[in-house]
């Protein structure tokens, strides 16, 4: 086995390239977590590895609180199950807070602001229902809490990591926050143990081949507990040194023989580049020249990907009735993967309800 098939495989385990799944709720359990910050790409994050779904499909899913936005994970928002939010919580949740708490210190958000802030929120939500940031934004400042210089986001990533708010419906194409209790009934929790090989099965089952250094990463756990975790299951997983690294992949599992090619269109932030710290299988040395065009200072950008393997970077400009596609290959491209690339832009404009204006 080598990086390209490393890469490959990838696309298949993360149901890029073919899916057995059929609804976004499915594809979000399959994956354990998604990295949701640019919530419009993000949607299309799933809907990338779910064929025939749109955006208001995966919207559809939010509203019934089929999967959830919050923070998890890292300091960062992700997609969730419904039915998984509150055991990835109790077991992130401490991590995120330790990692804020250098910036809570200079924003002089103590405990007892925290405090007073989940009390309002909680009390607004319990007698509007779905709210916006800017109506939540409004209660906290009647109550004498600042929310200026980003404090406001701090405050509603606490009351998410207390368990008290999730992500709401959709009201007039803005995201709203709601009671979590209201809209997740919360099941019998798991021990930590049990939390930790959950999370490390999920992870590999769906992006080996991967090393845990890149299930550490992903996941933001500290390294003893991430360890921890893999040894935990390590017993479904075999090792398999490449390039003098162990990767760790499912038993049995065998290398397709196929020789189709694959194209596709990923979002900013995609689970197939972000879930592993070394990215050298779908990000090879010989695109150095372009690595701050794919990413730069932590900004991921849409990326090309040609069986795995990063091809261009692409943008989009959404019209009232149309959506215009640029292409930006980094190296020169024949016309049967052009075809692909544009049947690709086809399935995205699909997913938006547009007409495709696709430029190469």
């Amino acid at each position: 086995m080598n990086q390209f098939d490393i890469a490959f495989i990838r696309l298949v385990n993360q149901h890029i390239a073919g899916t057995r799944l059929t609804t976004p709720k499915e594809i979000v359990a399959w994956m354990g977590a998604m990295q949701a910050q640019d919530y419009p790409m993000a949607k299309w994050a799933i809907g990338v590895r779910l064929p025939g779904s749109t955006d208001k499909s995966i919207e559809t899913a939010i509203d019934n609180a089929d999967i959830l936005r919050t923070h998890l994970l890292r300091p960062t928002w992700h997609f969730v199950a419904a039915e998984d939010v509150y055991w990835l919580l109790e077991l992130t949740a401490s991590q995120i807070k330790a990692a804020q708490s250098s910036r809570d210190k200079v924003l002089e958000l103590t405990e007892a602001v925290y405090t007073k802030s989940n009390t309002i929120i909680e009390k607004a939500l319990s007698t509007g229902g779905h709210l916006t940031r800017e109506e939540l934004v409004t209660e906290l400042q009647k109550a004498g809490i600042t929310t200026d210089q980003n404090r406001a986001s701090h405050l509603f990533v606490r009351a998410e990591l207390e368990k008290i708010i999730c992500s709401g419906a959709i009201r007039k194409g803005k995201p709203t926050y709601a009671l979590l209790s209201e809209r997740v009934r919360k099941t019998s929790e798991l021990t930590k143990e049990e939390a930790l090989a959950e999370l490390a099965r999920r992870y590999f089952i769906s992006r080996f081949p991967a090393t845990l250094r890149d299930f550490t990463w992903w996941s933001g756990l500290p390294a003893r507990a991430a360890y921890h975790a893999l040894e935990l299951v390590k017993s479904h997983f075999n090792p398999e040194t490449i390039d003098g690294r162990t990767y760790w992949l499912t038993h049995n599992f065998t290398i397709s023989q196929s020789s189709r090619i694959y194209a596709f269109l990923l979002p900013t932030y995609d689970e197939f580049i972000i879930s592993y710290s070394d990215r050298s299988a779908s990000i090879p040395a010989e695109l150095e020249s372009h690595m701050k065009e794919i990413s730069d200072r932590g900004v991921f950008r849409p990326i090309v990907v040609v069986n795995g393997q990063v091809a261009g970077i692409w943008k989009r400009t959404i019209n009232k009735d149309t959506m215009i596609v640029e292409i930006q290959p980094f190296a020169q491209v024949d016309q049967s993967i052009k075809n692909l690339i544009y049947q690709a832009a086809k399935q995205y404009a699909y997913f938006l309800g547009k007409k495709l204006d696709a430029k190469q």
